[in-house]
This record gives structure tokens, sequence and C-alpha cells, in this order.
């Protein structure tokens, strides 16, 4: 019960971190994407058909929240799942560092392919600008905030294993 209860109270924490307080201090570009933190663990750790259910999941629940197209960030949590899981296994994925730089690119990725699914199904004119300006500094705050989250997962779990 405690392998299941200890990550979904994290994954909650998360998700009401990032839909309350994040939004009332923090100002846009500098928001971490916990969520997407998440996926990119999920990825990298997790069982494929357990791990693609919650990242659409996950994805669907920060749409819901966000006021953003229901569906874009689900699609492209369940698209940068599949993609890290697809390399997860040609990976040393118990490294921090290596989590830090996935987390960055998936959130470049995830960036991107917002930009690429809002030009082909939204007809929002302007949005392209704020997308791709605030691209590498989302990524280096959600890099900066892995490398802190997997820092204490990593200290917790030498904590269990001693």
């Amino acid at each position: 019960m405690s392998k299941l209860l200890k990550p979904g109270i994290a994954i909650l924490s998360a998700l009401i971190l990032q839909v309350t307080l994040f939004p009332a201090y923090i100002v846009d570009p500098f928001k971490p994407n916990l969520l997407l933190i998440v996926v990119v663990w999920l990825g990298l750790r997790a069982t494929p058909v357990r791990g693609a259910l919650l990242a659409y999941l996950l994805g669907l629940v920060q749409d819901s929240c966000s006021g953003l197209y229901l569906g874009l960030n689900g699609f492209s949590f369940l698209m940068t799942f599949l993609v890290l899981q697809n390399i997860a296994h040609r990976l040393y994925a118990d490294n921090r560092y290596l989590m830090t730089l996935a987390v960055f690119i998936a959130t470049i990725a995830c960036g991107l392919a917002h930009l690429v699914l809002l030009a082909l199904f939204s007809a929002a004119e302007g949005i392209y600008a704020s997308l791709l300006v605030s691209l590498i500094p989302q990524g280096a705050v959600n890099a900066l905030v892995a490398s802190v989250v997997f820092g204490i997962v990593d200290a917790a779990r030498t904590e269990e294993v001693a």
C-alpha cells in the first residue's frame, strides 16, 4: 500500500501546488510544470501501460484546471511519455542529471507540440510568439525544480534502503 500511497500523495501535492499556489505568486514563464516532471519520471521508470494511462490522465487534469483546450496537455504528455519510455531502456535512468536534462528537453518538446497542435486545430492568432518566447525560461525553471525534486527522491530512497 505504501508503494502506491506515497507517489499518489506526491502527485496530488504537485497538482495542488501547480493549480493553486503557483499561479498566485509566480509570473507565467517562471511557473514550474510539476506534472510534466512527474511524466518524465514515469517515462523513465514506470511500466508502459500504467505510465501511459497516468501520463494521459495527468495531462487531462492539467487541461481541466488550466482552462486551455481539453486534450492538448493530455496528448503532449502521452507523446512525451512514449518517447521517454522508448529510450529509457537504453539509458541509465537512475541518474539524477539525466532526469534533469530529460525534463528540460521534454519541456521544450511539449511546448513545440503545443505550438504544432494549436497551429493545426486552433484559430487563435498571436499565440505563437508567446509560446516561443517562454520555452527556454520554462525549460530552465522545470530543470531547476526537477533537480531539487529528484534530489529529494534520491535522498528518501537511500534513507529507505539504509
